[in-house]
């Protein structure tokens, strides 16, 4: 098992940050009272270094990491190794090429890197983090490269997003099963209850959690059939404008019901004159199949999430991609990390906080 003692660092940790993206490690760190002293990002996108730059304007630009050996770092110095090595051949929503694929292979460039420093260093401290929904084989591949199996969890419990995912680190570990093998011992963190409905800046929205937001809505459609048909497929989260109640025609004395997210809606026979809507108060929506799921909204304009909503379904604060666009900013919060996640882990760390 894991044993890393306390350590006091009056100079701070010396990080680096693989595939860094927008800098959440070092967010978090800071956000725990973590001192940093050399923060080394690999990153290539262009607005990803701006807003990294801005944030933190110290931290040492490194470049691709396929020429991770030409970097001039004292490698044993490295305190904390972070990576979130590309999904998209492990995804779902990708062409699911494999752990092998031109993007998810650079996966190795990662244990190239950690074997590295685990020679100068063995008392070096890692986090790699992947899709939820990659194929067991390659996670059983990336786990035991690492020499740890990971742990899963979904954004959903500290924030309005759906986003399931591995974090596989060797910062608290326990032996299981019957060959003894290590896997990631941090437990999950509590639910705080936080719906799509207590983040939106305005509207109203007919889900509990949104979506899981990935690079893609950075390319953002304004016409409103796209946005429902992508809806009704799962494929986005909108928000309808209108902030008036849903209300369902029934055969009732009222002439309908009010529908809310906690409602199932039945509309069998939405011909008849005497079965119309039927609303079950208190259950799952459970629209049936052959219905569409936006019959009672059909007439109300919807729109994307915006950058204020994104930042929130990630755990930032408000402002903290405004110097981006709102497509540069989703681009980069749909790649990365969901940020008190980090943080959960992150308190487990042997560095005394400020």
């Amino acid at each position: 098992m894991e044993d890393h003692t306390a350590i006091e660092l009056t100079e701070g940790i010396n990080v680096l940050s693989l595939f860094n993206g927008m800098s959440t490690g070092h967010t978090a760190l800071d956000n725990l009272g973590i001192k940093v002293n050399k923060y080394y990002s690999s990153e290539l996108k262009p607005y990803a270094i701006e807003l990294t730059q801005h944030h933190y304007p110290e931290t040492i630009q490194l470049g691709d990491v396929n020429n991770w050996r030409e970097w001039d770092i004292d490698w044993k110095s490295i305190d904390l190794l972070l990576s979130g090595s590309p999904c998209k051949d492990l995804s779902i929503a990708g062409k699911r090429k494999g752990i092998n694929g031109s993007n998810s292979g650079l996966f190795w460039k990662f244990i190239e890197i950690y074997e590295h420093i685990k020679a100068l260093n063995l008392n070096i401290i890692f986090l790699q983090e992947n899709v939820g929904s990659a194929p067991k084989e390659d996670i059983g591949i990336m786990s035991r490269a690492m020499g740890v199996y990971p742990v899963r969890f979904n954004s959903s419990l500290v924030t309005a997003q759906l986003r399931d995912r591995y974090y596989w680190t060797n910062l608290k570990t326990k032996p299981f099963g019957m060959f003894g093998d290590l896997v990631t011992d941090i437990r999950e963190p509590k639910d705080r209850k936080i719906k799509l409905i207590d983040v939106i800046t305005d509207g109203w929205t007919d889900k509990e959690k949104a979506n899981c937001i990935l690079e893609s809505e950075s390319r953002m459609t304004t016409s409103q059939e796209s946005l429902k048909k992508r809806y009704v497929k799962d494929f986005n989260t909108i928000v309808y404008l209108a902030e008036d109640e849903v209300r369902v025609k029934t055969n009732t004395v009222k002439g309908y019901d009010v529908l809310t997210e906690e409602d199932c809606l039945n509309l069998s026979f939405p011909s008849s004159t005497t079965r119309r809507g039927r609303v079950t108060k208190g259950k799952a929506p459970c629209l049936l199949q052959g219905n569409e799921p936006l019959y009672v909204l059909k007439d109300k304009q919807v729109r994307m999430l915006n950058k204020i909503e994104l930042c929130r379904l990630q755990g930032f604060p408000d402002n903290h991609c405004d110097i981006l666009s709102r497509n540069k900013a989703a681009s980069l919060l749909g790649d990365g990390w969901t940020l008190p996640i980090i943080e959960h882990i992150f308190q487990y760390l042997p560095f005394k906080k400020q």
